[in-house]
């Protein structure tokens, strides 16, 4: 009832409609593209991942002359090298390897019984303008398996292949960066970790039809406000007119002549 009395009273403004319209398709374009150049935003994210493997030179996984002593050796050491993956040197050939800069990857490294809260690490200081931008951003998860040496790589993109492109950037770009150390350092090749790709990661859109969701959104809201502006002004002018006549009408009846 009383929203379809508001809604006759706003039809009645008929200039009054075609602004909160007018208003209200511009914020929903807005929400989806940048105006006016119509450049489309990115309001998508994607997700990927990658598994690695943290071995011995000698496989511990098929040798069976490795005791599970070196599992847990293994272990300790993928925990490790799974916070190296978030130091500036490794994001360095991670971004190398995914054509992103190393100062546009926020990295999380795993987090452990010891260490349960994650740590600032590079590309994590919070900003304020990262709300407004938190689908057009590159972000690494990496978290590491407690009982194997695994590592999983969870990967967050504007889109699908730049997910995927960024989940197994971040293994090349790590094996990239032992490979160069071991060089630098003349590290016998029998004694350097070995970091071993399970299977390529793949990327998915995990909110799709989020565009239309956006621009639908938007322009309820805004369409809401400024209805609800415009007939609150229609009635204040209302008021008003009324006030003036009852004041004109009073002032003629005390002036007979």
């Amino acid at each position: 009832m009383d929203l379809g009395r508001h809604l006759r009273e706003l039809f009645s403004l008929h200039r009054s409609v075609v602004i909160c319209l007018t208003l209200a398709a511009l914020a929903a374009l807005n929400t989806v593209y940048r105006l006016p150049s119509l450049e489309p935003r990115a309001v998508e994210m994607a997700s990927a991942t990658a598994e690695v493997l943290v071995d011995t030179p000698r496989s511990s996984v098929h040798d069976l002359r490795q005791g599970s002593s070196e599992f847990e050796k293994m272990t300790n050491r993928a925990v490790l090298i799974g916070n190296v993956m978030a130091s500036p040197p490794v994001l360095r050939y991670i971004g190398a390897r995914s054509d992103v800069s190393p100062a546009r990857i926020r990295v999380q490294p795993p987090l452990t019984p010891d260490f349960p809260r994650p740590l600032s690490g590079f590309g994590e200081d919070p900003k304020t303008r990262d709300l407004l931008r938190s689908t057009d951003q590159y972000r690494l998860n990496i978290q590491a398996n407690p009982t194997v040496p695994i590592l999983q790589i969870y990967a967050q993109a504007p889109n699908a292949d730049a997910a995927a492109t960024l989940a197994n950037a971040a293994v090349d770009g790590l094996r990239d960066y032992l490979a160069a150390t071991a060089k630098a350092q003349a590290t016998p090749v029998d004694d350097v970790v070995r970091v071993e790709s399970l299977g390529r990661a793949k990327g998915v859109v995990i909110n799709g039809g989020i565009r239309i969701q956006l621009a639908v959104a938007s322009f309820l809201v805004v369409f809401g406000l400024t209805a609800a502006t415009a007939v609150l002004v229609g009635r204040v002018r209302k008021g008003w007119k009324e006030a003036a006549a009852l004041e004109e009408a009073y002032g003629a009846a005390q002036d007979p002549a």
